[in-house]
């Protein structure tokens, strides 16, 4: 226990900081965005000191709050946080203040929603950074879900009604589509945010049947006084005697919970819903979707899924990875197909979700230390490569790629910062992302080399997405339009720089975060009483002469 309910701090001052944006007047509208800069900033520094307080060596779960919240019922107002969580929460409170920033216009028209469109945008950011932290440092599975489940109503209003007024058909003079600048905006991202809702609203009530049936086995097994939500105490029982409960039971309560997971992260088939999501919002609500919501599926991968069944999820391994392995391929060749530069990078996303679920249940510490360390990597690229694409799109009002063609000439800045961004996305050695994707493929090939060696085909995909992307938009003689551009500047340069710096400061130097990561991978391993594969033993060969035959 602490003294100080950092934990609760940590989740609490963002919800209060909605909570009091939204009730401003509709006159304070020129205040409502640096009220809410200024109070992701004030969550950022509680992460800082959570971060600096956090002893890797020390127990599993750190600054733990626990009260009673409904004791006969088995749950309770219960806070933790290891290594894992740590990075991804700090992923988050670093990401949200530049999001905010990002947005800063997302909102011209201030005659919607009566004059209080600022309010609402604003306030929906600060109560999705909320539920994603609690979620995160919940160890209560009850409390977890609750939140898990509840973060998809303000990200729902954030893509329905705050998306993307570009259009992605081509707005070029001798071409005769009808798609201008906004045409069909509303329908079109109301569609986004419905298929969205649905998708999710189907995982989390599957998961909501597991959960419930988790509770019942604990509550008729003799290792437990009573019914239980407690993660801790379930998880101690689930990796030692295991729970009492007939294997298929536990096997289709694995299933329940990946099953949501899977749709949040998304895994192949599941991801039908990303695509159009991220299109029709906007480029900060994209990113808040991608880099920081949809970590929380693999986050729960690792913690529930792993953790509470390992015999399951030993036995379902070879299907996950091979989907995962179908994910990454899929992704990567979904993307070179793409017209529309938002769209590509989305699926650019589902290619490197399956990358990340690969390591996961490769079940080497390698793959998952790796899988662990890209959801923060993943978090920077796509951050900057989205955000970047989005202040170019933002002034030419389409997202066609056939509308663009030598930005480099008139906005060197951003051509610049768009390739290191996209460098990134395609793991160049000296950048954050190529760290985590090698140390997964590593731990694939360890235990599955023919998974790794396919999932290895995305190397090459992923060069051409990036680096044609790149050629037909930034290289090139100069569009019709193109010359209008202008380069990146103030506010636009204060989110860009810290992403560019971060993504080189940990392809150069990863350490800090693997020193975290490290101690609650293993952690999950033992839990799972597996380890990882010995060496094949060569026979050593002492130097000899030719052999001579008679």
């Amino acid at each position: 226990m602490t003294t100080t309910p950092w934990l609760t701090l940590l989740w609490a001052v963002p919800m209060i900081g909605a909570a009091v944006v939204i009730g401003l007047p509709r006159s304070a509208a020129h205040l409502v965005r640096p009220i809410a800069l200024t109070i992701s900033l004030a969550v950022l520094w509680i992460s800082v000191v959570l971060a600096v307080g956090f002893d890797p060596a020390g127990a599993q779960y750190q600054f733990v709050e626990d009260h009673p919240w409904i004791p006969s019922f088995g749950t309770g107002y219960l806070l933790g946080v290891d290594g894992i969580a740590l990075a991804l929460v700090l992923l988050t409170t670093v990401l949200v203040p530049l999001l905010l920033l990002a947005g800063w216009r997302d909102t011209p028209d201030e005659t919607e929603l009566s004059g209080r469109a600022p309010h609402a945008y604003v306030a929906l950011f600060l109560a999705v950074e909320s539920m994603v932290l609690i979620a995160l440092v919940s160890l209560d599975i009850l409390l977890f879900y609750v939140f898990f489940e509840a973060m998809l109503i303000p990200l729902y209003f954030l893509i329905g009604g705050f998306g993307e007024r570009c259009s992605s058909a081509s707005t070029r003079p001798d071409d005769d589509s009808s798609g201008g600048f906004g045409a069909g905006a509303k329908p079109a991202r109301s569609a986004a945010a419905v298929h969205f809702l649905l998708y999710n609203l189907l995982g989390g009530l599957v998961m909501l049947a597991a959960v419930i049936g988790l509770y019942v086995v604990t509550a008729t097994d003799s290792s437990f006084a009573a019914g239980t939500f407690d993660l801790r105490a379930i998880v101690g029982v689930a990796g030692s005697a295991g729970l009492a409960a007939n294997p298929v039971v536990l096997h289709l309560l694995f299933l329940g919970f990946f099953f949501a997971f899977a749709v949040k992260a998304p895994l192949w088939p599941l991801h039908r819903w990303l695509p159009d999501a991220a299109v029709e919002s906007t480029p900060a609500t994209a990113v808040l979707m991608m880099a920081v919501v949809d970590k929380v599926g693999t986050f729960g991968m690792l913690r529930y899924c792993l953790q509470l069944f390992p015999d399951s999820s030993i036995l379902f391994r070879p299907l996950v990875i091979t989907l995962a392995v179908i994910g990454i391929i899929y992704g990567a060749l979904a993307a070179i197909g793409q017209r529309d530069i938002m769209r590509l990078i989305s699926y650019t996303s589902i290619s490197h979700f399956g990358f990340i679920i690969l390591g996961i249940f490769v079940m080497t510490s390698v793959g998952q230390s790796g899988s662990a360390l890209y959801m923060v990597n993943h978090g920077l690229s796509t951050a900057a490569l989205f955000l970047i694409a989005g202040f170019l799109v933002s002034q030419l009002g389409t997202r066609a790629i056939a509308d663009y063609g030598g930005v480099a000439k008139v906005a060197p800045v951003l051509a610049g910062t768009f390739l290191v961004a996209g460098l990134a996305t395609l793991s160049l050695p000296g950048l954050a992302p190529f760290v985590s994707e090698f140390l997964v493929l590593v731990g694939t090939f360890t235990r599955y080399p023919v998974a790794a060696a396919f999932a290895a085909t995305a190397l090459v995909l992923s060069a051409v997405y990036v680096l044609w992307l790149y050629q037909r938009v930034m290289t090139g003689p100069v569009r019709d339009g193109s010359n209008r551009l202008r380069d990146l500047r103030g506010r636009e340069l204060l989110v860009v720089t810290p992403l560019i710096a971060l993504l080189i400061g940990l392809g150069c130097y990863p350490k800090p975060v693997l020193d975290v990561i490290d101690p609650a991978v293993g952690h999950t391993l033992s839990i799972m009483g597996v380890s990882d594969p010995s060496p094949s033993a060569v026979s050593p060969r002492t130097a000899q002469g030719p052999v001579r035959h008679p």
